[in-house]
């Protein structure tokens, strides 16, 4: 394990939903320097080892989730694009028994919450009763 690798490992880490941009950037305030290319390397690498979990959105840069071993999806803000892990209801994986596998052998399963973060929303502004009073 070299020392960027390691320091991607921790980039990943502090960086949870970091973009490919964003964990470079993580990266070279601990190291100083990577190339780019290093860094897609050792995402590639941590992704086919299951050190990391690639995350793909339409219309957003591929992200990537250091929980790349537990049964978990994403919601996502439609406004600023902050993603949050959301636990699995179930507990497990359920929807890897799909009801008609259509010839497939399925062996993962990606949910993903859109929506807009309590950050994003405006505050409610409380109700006002028949008499005009809140």
């Amino acid at each position: 394990m070299t020392a960027q690798r390691l320091a991607v490992l921790r980039a990943i880490h502090a960086c949870p939903h970091g973009s490919v941009e964003a964990i470079e950037l993580h990266v070279r305030g601990e190291l100083g320097t990577v190339s780019t290319q290093a860094v897609y390397d050792t995402l590639h690498l941590f992704c086919e080892h299951g050190l990391a979990r690639r995350v793909l959105l339409p219309g957003h840069p591929a992200r990537f989730d250091p929980r790349a071993d537990d049964s978990h999806h994403h919601a996502v803000c439609r406004l600023c694009g902050r993603i949050t892990d959301v636990e699995c209801a179930a507990g497990t994986a359920p929807c890897l028994s799909a009801a008609t596998n259509c010839g497939y052998r399925i062996d993962a399963v990606e949910i993903v919450y859109w929506g807009t973060c309590s950050a994003c929303r405006p505050n409610p502004r409380p109700r006002r009763n028949s008499t005009g009073k809140r």
